[in-house]
């Protein structure tokens, strides 16, 4: 038994590139599944819990699959309805999308990402095979979900589900392949090829992409404040609706989680209130900070009571114009961050048309997300009066772009001028300063920040770095510099003028015409006898016996030196030979190899 176990066959370790699609397909239908489950689970609880459920387990069943593909975008219709016209359910719940598009997300970075010992698919393949599994088991719950109260749209699966899925797909296998930028594919015009090619338009469109998105954010963050207070101010209405909606605890417990699903959305609607354009409630009113006009069709639901009140706005409604003009100042600060940096000399600072372009790129950037977020942030939740709910999206986006790019980009510009400015920004030096020139200032500045901190670790002065010698010296803003050198050597002339200058750490006054910095050799005792025989025994112990014995060598020229008269501190040893004789040793060097005299 022992020798049929030894001598039997054993698999590779490495995979086909069959079992490795197959693997990524199977990860994508894992992926699917457990998002699925996870809500299935959710709403069969709930289930259970109600005193009066409507249906049995397959109705709750067939509820969750509707949801899980609501969670991706896809449009729901209710076919019971009091007027008998199917009503359509199109506002997502922007929570919930977070859970399918993580899971896709790292389904794909797992099948793609490389692994020792195993054979992995292309990144092609692995997008594939993931985004096909994951596909298989939405069609499949759309069908499962027919026959209940609500029922998915077929056209919708293709778009956005097929999209939602296939762009978290791709940013897993992005991600595994390190978050490359670039290269493009061969049918992409050879112009935008050739400029990803080179570092410095990668560098600037990583600028506007980053600043785009602290510009987004904010701009959210923005209208999640404004939800918060309107919300606080009407917190009676906002208890009211919830406690109106459902008497039992099951039941505010899915009201209150529906209302956390929804915040992000809310925080949307807040977001295009304070750029203008505002919200709809309803097909005839519309909520903006001017006032709200119209008749708002407004469902009993907590969220829904931060609406503002009909009439005219007030002061306070002003005030959430507020929350664009931050968000085009945050946009503007991140991207002088890269123009101006703080520790660059100001010949590398981007110029006025490049710091202006890459601001103005963001706010393209910011406008396009705003439009893309705020157009799934709505949608109809009815035929009637509810077929339109939430800002329009093709009203929010541009407006976006007007209000960062016409505060991100004049602020921008100020920004790098008042980072740039010499007064008060002790560091900032010219990148074409002659070489060999030392700045004063700077200079000063590294040796206050190391004195505080040597002064605070015990140590004096003395132990403080030249600079060059310990690296790039530190620099911090110092507005209250004014130029003046703090250690100045002034000496009195024989006719009673000033004389002398600016003396640093070593001592030599900088405004010496003569003075070179680092132009004097070492005053080590390097060269004489004593010093070398030293060195010679060093390497003699730490050789371990290896080495032969040879005393340590003279060079020829101070033997020459010795042998003329002049004084030396270099003696000839006994091993070496006077001038004009000869012997077979041949004197050795410092490394233990013979060297020719």
């Amino acid at each position: 038994m022992t020798q049929m176990t030894e001598h039997s066959l054993m698999l590779p370790p490495e995979r086909t590139r069959t079992l490795a699609l197959a693997s990524a397909f199977l990860r994508g239908v894992a992926a699917a599944g457990l998002g699925l489950g996870s809500l299935a689970v959710l709403v069969t609880l709930f289930w259970i819990s109600s005193p009066y459920p409507d249906s049995g387990p397959g109705g709750a069943l067939r509820a969750a699959a509707a949801v899980w593909l609501l969670a991706h975008g896809a449009e729901l219709v209710r076919p019971d309805t009091l007027s008998g016209v199917p009503a359509p359910v199109g506002v997502v719940p922007l929570l919930l999308v977070v859970g399918p598009v993580w899971l896709t997300h790292r389904a794909a970075r797992d099948a793609a990402e490389p692994e020792e010992g195993r054979r992995r698919p292309s990144q092609s393949g692995a997008f594939c095979a993931v985004t096909a599994g994951y596909l298989l088991v939405a069609a499949g719950a759309a069908a499962y979900a027919r026959g209940g109260s609500l029922r998915v749209v077929p056209d919708t699966l293709a778009f956005p589900v097929a999209l939602v899925v296939a762009g978290a797909a791709a940013a897993g296998v992005w991600t595994a392949a390190g978050r490359p930028f670039g290269p493009l594919p061969s049918w992409s015009p050879l112009v935008l090829q050739e400029a990803v090619a080179r570092t410095l338009f990668r560098n600037r469109a990583e600028v506007a992409c980053r600043a785009a998105a602290v510009g987004t954010a904010v701009l959210i963050g923005g209208g999640a404040l404004l939800v918060a207070v309107a919300l606080g101010r009407n917190a009676e209405a906002a208890q009211e609706s919830f406690l109106a909606l459902s008497g039992d605890w099951s039941g505010r417990l899915a009201v209150l989680l529906l209302a956390v699903s929804l915040v992000p959305n809310a925080a949307l609607w807040g977001a295009a209130y304070g750029l203008g354009p505002g919200f709809a409630l309803g097909t005839g009113a519309t909520a903006t900070p001017l006032g709200l006009t119209g008749t708002p069709a407004v469902p009993h639901f907590p969220l829904l009571a931060a609406a503002p009140d009909q009439g005219p706005a007030t002061p306070l409604n002003w005030a959430a114009l507020a929350v664009p003009a931050v968000a085009a100042l945050a946009l503007a600060w991140c991207a002088v961050r890269r123009a101006a940096p703080a520790d660059a000399p100001r010949a590398q600072a981007w110029s006025p048309r490049e710091t202006a372009l890459v601001t103005g790129l963001a706010a393209l950037g910011c406008g396009a997300g705003t439009a893309l977020l705020t157009a799934v942030a709505g949608g109809p939740l009815g035929s009637g009066a509810l077929g339109a709910f939430g800002p329009v999206w093709w009203l929010a986006g541009p407006v976006a772009l007007v209000w960062t790019a016409g505060i991100g980009v004049p602020a921008a510009l100020l920004l790098r001028l008042w980072r740039l400015r010499e007064r008060g920004w002790a560091w900032r030096r010219d990148a074409d300063a002659p070489e060999g020139a030392e700045d004063a200032q700077g200079v000063e500045d590294a040796e206050d920040d190391e004195g505080v901190r040597g002064g605070a670790d015990g140590i004096g002065a003395d132990a403080v770095p030249a600079a060059g010698e310990a690296g790039k010296p530190r620099r911090r803003w110092a507005p209250w510099r004014t130029g003046v050198p703090r250690d100045s050597a002034v000496q009195e002339g024989p006719d009673g003028s000033a004389v002398g200058g600016t003396a640093p750490a070593g001592g030599t006054p900088t405004d010496d015409p003569g003075f070179e910095p680092y132009d004097f050799l070492p005053t080590d005792p390097w060269h004489e006898k004593e010093t070398r025989e030293a060195r010679w025994a060093s390497l003699k112990r730490g050789s371990g016996g290896l080495m032969a014995e040879f005393p340590a060598h003279i060079p020829a020229a101070l033997r020459s030196e010795e042998a003329s008269g002049q004084p030396t501190n270099a003696q000839p040893t006994d091993a070496e030979p006077a001038d004009g004789q000869s012997t077979d040793a041949q004197p050795v060097d410092a490394d233990g190899r013979g060297a020719t005299p």
